[in-house]
């Protein structure tokens, strides 16, 4: 296993690494070990999550062995700590709680279980064994007969309840399971794991999981569990002034941090709360009757309070004059401490009333088990008293005022349900809320606890500047990193006009026309034609998804010709399926997705959906699931909607010259980087490892615009293209695809799909259906290296050249290898001891392999794999990149071409070697070499690359002989490559040389 040695630190890692993996490890270190905040933006399908678990735990172990025993990785107790480190492990060796405090730990957290199962999945893939813990809700780890059927705040009564009367045989056993299995935590595990000991053994998994993170190196947990403050505090035993903080997933954070220290007080939720409290008085009376009591807790006196200011806030919330419905009633955040003192309702009575609401949850739980002793029968009941008290540590946080200057009061009539109590009243359905627009608040947070450093990562960070400005904090460190795909593995088109010409825009003003639908709907039927399998189609929302498919089933229009309407031609290339609105049909909608592709009866299946919604987030449709995507348009949000208008008016006043802050982001520019990030995690969908490929296709004109062009993800941009008439775009996409196919079906087939869509039955979460083809980043990695055909990449890989394995003598491999650093020279050529491999041959007729030696690599054969691309696979099975092509063995492929039309060489094939031998002695056997060393001389890395593959296209006819001539003689068109254009004419064939000499001439005309 190689380990790299970056900024002092020795990271183990389980791959030969690609340059941007050592790039982002290097942000990651340079974040940990200077203590400053960083923005890491890496694609799917980089090894993001690899990389960011092996550079931290390096980091980790820099100062010490991992707790209790657990370092896997090797004597990172005798290195020398980094900046700003602890004194080493061995100064307090047995004290493990000595070392736990010392020792930094570091926080994983991620969006979803889901997301935090794969990355522990990944931490077992590598040599690292810290001890760790993972943290998970009663709804995923209670195993309790009853309470495991509850849900929300329900089930967390239930167990409180439960555990306090000693009535959870599970909750009771946990400590005497800790005391005899101390070294859990080890060893990587995950909520299953908890999950399955907890029924295999009996103790809880919920509460055996508290009890280990209170001592590790690294603990996994979901946001909430950092940014609510109340799930914050919970976390007892961690160090945070020696913590550091990941947000892996991150591109949603800002919004999750506002709507966490948000509330919105629906008119339902505070009828019910009414009812609770009048609930409390009646079973307080009967406590009180029947034990004799006169405890204070629970005085009906305090109940009846609580009741009565709930009804005064319902008729105050009533009382309030709205003059406009569609602007609602509006004022600056510091008028809800106004507005609640005139219910008495203050930061001192407030501390009166939370104890109250507690006492009554704890009656409430009572009551409804305290018939039924130990053997209760959980009801699904609901504390809504728990609501008020959320609203009032949100408003009286920290018992000041200060953070109501990021908030906006607000209260709008809503649409009444039949469960709207006040429908009875006769008076509309209110709803007041109090929203936070200043993310930052929960950063803050984390400031004040002193944390060393916090890492934000994800695949579609971008724009990096608002996002650190809508946080409100320092971010240092950034990264926006490329892709690690070769050029030819993908496609990105913006596509400004339809079929018929007429343009695509989505914007309000054209979106409702009949003309806009019918053409995109025609641009979609031209793509199902085209692109093969899977295809995603992302509209702005559902009521435009809605409206275009009801648009194309339509036969009363002039584009429904014979018969058929837009719907039936889709249907012909493409069977449907269409994103469901409830979360609840989700599942169904994906394994039906998912049975459609299977289906060898038809030319895959099409998803219609939409920009923020579940095929967006946290899918992988890798390969054949998603060979494209299609943005129908911005997926902007309603400028009407109260919260949307009031976070742009919030934002645009931040900005004014009062406020001296000239870089402050302003409304517009908010609202449209919300909207451009939307369609960043949309795209992020296909493209999803390091052999996949696809492509994005941007049917709106408005793509085309450079402010849109700005917020689309760094990765992206080197790679669009933009055309003005829709032939053009049909011409290339099917060009693409017609070569991927055919290399496709000359491989050796790597992965099944169908495997994948197995997962379904094991009832697999959503984020696991469709990500088999390359179910994790560690089988992305294996054994390849980076192409260097961009020139970002080479300067990244100039800048870490001298990053090597720093145990590259003794790896425990079966061949010892050096870094692939070492293959490239300054300039991204190769080495010029290393024997370059001829990849133009693997087509013969035969398909024997030829064999080739690498001196410089310390191996002693190599095979090429027959019809493989552009990889070599050495006896240990690791495919290596070529970078170049040995001039021979091409100048044998150009001398083919040029010679197989008038049967001037044959080929002979000797036992166990294959060359090519020219019997003709012609001009073309002395003039190949030649032409193609003045070709390296001439062309960059990356065009020689191409030029590679033109060449095998030509020689393997997966390219017509056209379309190859015109890319070559492009290729070869500015002025000093002159030579290279009217010198390759020997090659082409006799009766393609009318073409060519057309070719020549409209390049030489210009020039000169």
């Amino acid at each position: 296993m190689p380990v790299y040695s970056i900024r002092g630190v020795d990271v183990d890692f389980p791959f030969d690494a690609y340059d941007c993996q050592i790039t982002y490890m290097d942000r990651v270190l340079e974040s940990l070990q200077q203590g400053k905040n960083a923005l890491l933006e890496s694609p799917t399908g980089t090894g993001k999550t690899l990389c960011l678990l092996c550079s931290a735990l390096a980091w980790r172990r820099s100062f010490g062995e991992f707790l209790r025993g657990g370092g896997g990785g090797g004597g990172g107790g005798s290195q020398q700590p980094p900046y700003g480190s602890q004194p080493s492990g061995s100064q307090h060796l047995g004290d493990t709680a000595s070392q736990s405090s010392r020792y930094p730990v570091i926080i994983y957290a991620s969006r979803t279980h889901s997301q935090l199962r794969q990355v522990i999945k990944e931490l077992k893939a590598t040599s690292y064994r810290p001890k760790m813990a993972v943290l998970g809700s009663r709804e995923q780890m209670c195993i309790h007969n009853e309470v495991s059927k509850l849900r929300g705040r329900a089930q967390n009564n239930a167990c409180h309840y439960l555990c306090k009367k000693r009535w959870c045989r599970h909750h009771n056993y946990v400590t005497e399971y800790m005391r005899s299995n101390s070294e859990l935590g080890s060893k990587p595990f995950d909520i299953e794991d908890l999950v399955d000991i907890g029924r295999t053994k009996g103790p809880c998994p919920y509460y055996i999981s508290r009890e280990v993170s209170k001592s590790v190196d690294i603990l996994f947990a979901p946001y909430n569990y950092l940014i609510d403050p109340g799930n914050r505090r919970s976390l007892t035993g961690i160090p945070w002034d020696n913590a550091v903080l990941i947000f892996d997933e991150a591109h949603n954070l800002e919004s999750i941090c506002a709507d966490a220290a948000s509330f919105d007080l629906l008119p339902n939720n505070l009828t019910s709360c009414i009812a609770e409290a009048q609930e409390c008085i009646q079973l307080c009376s009967v406590k009180r009757s029947i034990e004799n009591s006169a405890d204070k807790q629970f005085d009906p006196e305090n109940y009846a309070i609580l009741k009565a200011l709930l009804m005064a806030l319902e008729k105050k919330i009533g009382e309030l004059v709205i003059d406009s419905k569609e602007l609602g009633y509006t004022k600056p955040g510091s008028y809800i401490y106004e507005f609640l003192s005139e219910l008495n309702i203050t930061s001192e009575t407030s501390k009166k009333l939370i104890d109250t609401i507690d006492s009554a949850s704890l009656l409430l739980e009572e009551g409804n088990s305290a018939e039924t002793g130990p053997k209760m029968k959980a009801k699904a009941t609901v504390c809504r008293l728990e609501t008020i008290r959320d609203i009032l540590d949100i408003i009286f946080r920290g018992g000041g005022q200060n953070h109501a200057k990021y908030y906006r009061f607000h209260v709008n009539e809503c649409q009444q349900t039949s469960g709207d109590a006040l429908k009875v009243l006769g008076k509309a359905s209110r709803t007041l809320s109090w929203w936070c627009f200043n993310p930052g608040l929960a950063m803050e947070e984390f400031l004040k606890l002193g944390v060393r450093s916090i890492i934000l990562t994800s695949g579609t960070l971008s724009p990096l500047d608002s996002l650190a400005m809508e946080l409100n904090i320092e971010f240092p460190v950034r990264l926006e990193n490329p892709h690690v795909i070769s050029s030819d593995q993908i496609w990105v088109g913006v596509v400004p006009v339809g079929p018929s010409g007429h343009p695509l825009n989505s914007s309000y003003r054209t979106r409702e026309t009949l003309k806009y639908k019918q053409e995109l709907g025609i641009a979609i039927v031209n793509f199902a034609r085209i692109v093969p399998d899977g295809l995603l189609v992302f509209f702005p929302s559902y009521s435009m998804m809605d409206k275009c498919i009801n648009c194309w089933k339509d036969r009363n229009h002039e584009n429904s010709t014979d018969g058929n309407t837009i719907w039936q031609r889709i249907c012909k290339h493409k069977q449907p399926v269409i994103e469901p609105r409830q979360s609840s049909n989700f599942p169904d909608a994906i394994e039906d997705y998912s049975a459609k592709l299977r289906d060898s009866s038809t030319t895959g299946a099409i998803f219609f959906a939409v920009c923020r919604g579940k095929v967006s987030e946290g899918l992988d449709f890798a390969d054949r699931a998603g060979r494209a995507v299609i943005i129908t348009g911005m997926p902007f949000a309603t400028p009407t909607d109260p919260k949307v208008r009031l976070k742009r008016d919030y934002l645009d006043k931040q900005g004014t010259p009062s406020n001296n802050n000239s870089k402050a982001l302003s409304g517009e520019e908010w609202y449209v980087q919300q909207a451009a990030r939307a369609v960043n995690q949309a795209v992020g969908r296909v493209i999803r490892h390091r052999n996949d490929y696809g492509a994005i296709i941007y049917c709106d004109e408005r793509f085309v615009w450079q402010n849109y062009q700005s917020q689309m993800s760094y990765w992206l941009r080197p790679y669009i293209m933009f055309y003005k008439k829709y032939g053009e775009v049909v011409q290339g996409l099917t060009r693409f695809f017609r070569d991927k196919v055919s290399i496709d079906s000359s491989k050796p087939k790597e992965t099944d799909f169908n495997d994948s869509i197995g997962l379904l039955a094991n009832k697999h979460t959503s984020q696991e259906i469709l990500s088999a083809s390359a179910a994790t980043a560690v089988d992305e990695h294996q054994g390849t290296t980076l192409p260097v055909n961009a020139a970002s990449r080479r300067s990244n890989y100039i800048k870490f050249a001298q990053i090597t394995p720093a145990n590259r003598s003794t790896l425990p491999m079966k061949h010892s290898y050096s870094s692939t650093s070492q293959l490239l020279s300054s300039g991204g050529q190769v080495s010029k001891d290393a024997q370059v491999v001829d990849l133009t041959a693997d087509a013969a007729p035969c398909g024997e392999l030829t064999g080739h030696t690498f001196k410089s690599l310390g191996l002693k054969k190599a095979k090429v794999m027959v019809g493989s691309k552009d990889s070599v696979v050495f006896d240990d099975g690791s495919p290596k990149l070529q970078h170049n092509v040995e001039p021979r063995a091409l100048a044998g492929c150009v001398g083919e071409l040029s010679t197989a039309p008038s049967k001037k060489s044959n080929i002979e094939q000797a036992p166990g070697k294959r060359s090519i031998q020219e019997k003709s002695g012609g001009q073309e056997s002395n003039a190949g070499p030649a032409f193609l060393k003045l070709a390296r001389e001439k062309l960059s890395t990356a065009e020689y690359r191409d030029f590679v593959e033109f060449m095998k296209a030509l020689k393997l006819k997966t390219m017509h002989i056209k379309d190859s001539l015109e890319a070559i003689a492009k290729l070869f068109s500015s002025p000093e490559r002159l030579p290279l254009l009217e010198g390759f004419r020997v090659f082409v064939p006799k009766n393609h040389l009318p073409l060519y000499e057309q070719l020549v001439q409209s390049y030489i005309v210009p020039n000169t």
